[in-house]
């Protein structure tokens, strides 16, 4: 089967690291695989072995030379499967073509609650949750063509001790310290001025150690949220590293990972934490919703509210080390059973079988 993937991101977050992981996988599994980025895209690097590559400047979301491309490269590359991830690439993406006597098939990656008008014209959707199915659906897109396949991760990571040892003394973190880390764009909707508000909250020592928290990531909140942590006192509390970056080693480093967002339709950062061994607090958005079950795989609080934040970390880091590694345990079933890669290639798969049976 040839399926082409077109990605218009110029940095790396979780949607674009399931486009990693998801390319990667399709290709194990014996697809012919050509993935389409920008060429300025950080994700160039980072496209695996054995999958194709070409590069489309997608200026904009009504680029007609981008849009055109796309459509030659579908062509020659006798595309089966054109799918598409987020909102430019989908916008950019108008096929009308066949490759022999089989339609070719758009199917476009939904991994949020979107205007649905930009994304009517793909001819079947993937999305990455149960709730953006439902809103789908409740948005008049067809049933039969509509699939929950959730984002891959990586298998479980296990870190090298020394590394990590390094890269404490590199940030000037102490060895001993508790760590709590938010890694992402650094966007309001994360909603990392509430994490603030909490961490001022909690004592500077739990347990007879040094409370600490990490914020790795970039975004025009950076320096509001530099600000609000020198007015709050926190300046020596917060390590700050500039990203983008990729979320591992970082997240071997902490004893708890902290996802306070306001809207947040995946939570694929919370599935990245699980895969690293890491306990997750997060607030009670869609993507956490759907995955945390709250005391057992993870702890869930209402948004906005720094007290209730700052109770639930206290309550994990007091936590004995059989209960945190219970929930991570329990996280870690989750994933193996509905988002390792494989799995979710194997699903992918089934819904591309199914989309071309029906066009023959």
């Amino acid at each position: 089967m040839r399926t082409m993937h077109v990605i218009g991101s110029r940095q790396e977050g979780g949607a674009e690291r399931g486009f990693l992981r998801l390319t990667r996988a399709l290709a194990r599994h014996g697809l012919d695989v050509l993935a389409v980025l920008r060429p300025t895209s950080t994700l160039n690097a980072r496209v695996a072995d054995g999958v194709r590559r070409e590069l489309v400047r997608m200026r904009s979301i009504f680029d007609p030379f981008a849009r055109a491309r796309i459509t030659s490269l579908a062509r020659a590359f006798e595309a089966q499967i054109v799918q598409t991830y987020m909102g430019r690439a989908t916008r950019l993406t108008r096929l009308d073509l066949r490759a022999g006597s089989r339609e070719v098939q758009h199917v476009a990656r939904v991994g949020g609650y979107h205007d649905p008008k930009n994304y009517r014209h793909a001819h079947a959707w993937i999305t990455t949750t149960e709730g953006i199915r439902r809103h789908l659906l409740d948005q008049g897109f067809p049933a039969q063509r509509v699939f929950c396949v959730r984002n891959p991760v990586e298998a479980p990571i296990a870190h090298d001790p020394a590394v990590l040892l390094a890269l404490r003394v590199e940030l000037g973190i102490e060895r001993d310290a508790h760590l709590l880390g938010c890694i992402g764009r650094l966007y309001r909707d994360r909603a990392l001025d509430v994490f603030l508000d909490a961490f001022a909250r909690l004592p500077s020592h739990s347990g007879g150690r040094a409370l600490r928290a990490l914020i790795v990531g970039e975004g025009p909140q950076r320096d509001a949220l530099r600000e609000q942590a020198l007015r709050l006192g926190l300046e020596r509390r917060v390590c700050w590293v500039d990203g983008p970056a990729q979320p591992q080693p970082f997240l071997g480093l902490c004893d708890l990972f902290v996802y306070p967002s306001r809207e947040a339709a995946t939570g694929t950062a919370v599935l990245e934490a699980w895969n690293a061994g890491v306990p997750v607090v997060a607030t009670e958005t869609a993507g956490p919703l759907e995955i945390i079950d709250s005391g057992r795989t993870g702890m869930l609080v209402p948004c906005e509210d720094a007290d209730a934040l700052a109770g639930a970390i206290a309550s994990v880091l007091d936590a004995d080390d059989a209960t945190r590694r219970a929930m991570v345990a329990a996280a870690r079933e989750n994933i193996r059973l509905e988002y390792e890669e494989s799995v979710v290639a194997a699903a992918t798969l089934r819904v591309y079988q199914q989309l071309l049976s029906s066009a023959a």
